[in-house]
């Protein structure tokens, strides 16, 4: 029987990546650089992935998805579209924080930062004994903490690589957005009912 294929991707930055693991060993791996048009391009790649894999969405046996912190919209294009693949094609979806994928493989303790709007960084530290949270900052202002450490692994295999870990744990969660700050759009101002004549 072949080992089970996991598909991992991540649209929170400028970027759409994707990576499809059989087992442990990486079958197709793609990133491709973009401010903007992800909503458009996710299907379209990982279907290039799963083509290049001789491989179909009923070959899938995981889902795993970037879930930010990051780009507002970009963080709810990934997740939708986990939840969606996960629902039609009966297999778990699973969402992987940003920061805990760059710290995966990595060795303990550790702190990883990665890059966020005006010059900061998101980062969170590992290994520490003390859970805590991503938290975004300048670069100079972050406390002193264990070494920074750069990721071992592309983003989208680390996810991969997770969400393949997790795949039989009893109730997973679904997969949910982690957002630093309220998204910059505000809402329209409410105009009272509209009437249609």
């Amino acid at each position: 029987m072949a080992e089970a294929l996991s598909l991992g991707f991540d649209t929170s930055a400028a970027h759409c990546a994707a990576a499809l693991l059989q087992g442990d060993r990486v079958l197709v791996q793609r990133h491709e650089d973009m401010a903007r048009g992800q909503a458009e391009r996710l299907f379209p790649l990982l279907g290039e992935v799963l083509a290049e894999a001789g491989a179909g969405w009923r070959d899938l046996s995981v889902i795993g998805c970037g879930i930010g912190p990051g780009n507002f919209t970009g963080i709810r294009i990934s997740v939708a579209a986990a939840r969606g693949l996960a629902l039609s094609l009966g297999i778990p979806a699973v969402g992987v924080g940003a920061t805990e994928a760059a710290a995966h493989g990595l060795p303990r303790p550790c702190r990883v930062a990665i890059p966020a709007r005006h010059g900061e960084v998101i980062w969170q530290d590992f290994g520490t004994g003390h859970p805590g949270l991503p938290q975004q900052a300048a670069p100079q202002d972050l406390p002193p903490g264990p070494p920074l450490l750069p990721p071992a692994m592309p983003l989208a295999e680390a996810i991969a690589r997770i969400a393949a870990a997790r795949r039989d744990q009893p109730d997973l969660p679904r997969p949910a957005p982690i957002y630093l700050r309220p998204a910059d759009a505000a809402p329209a101002r409410d105009r009272g009912p509209l009437i249609l004549s």
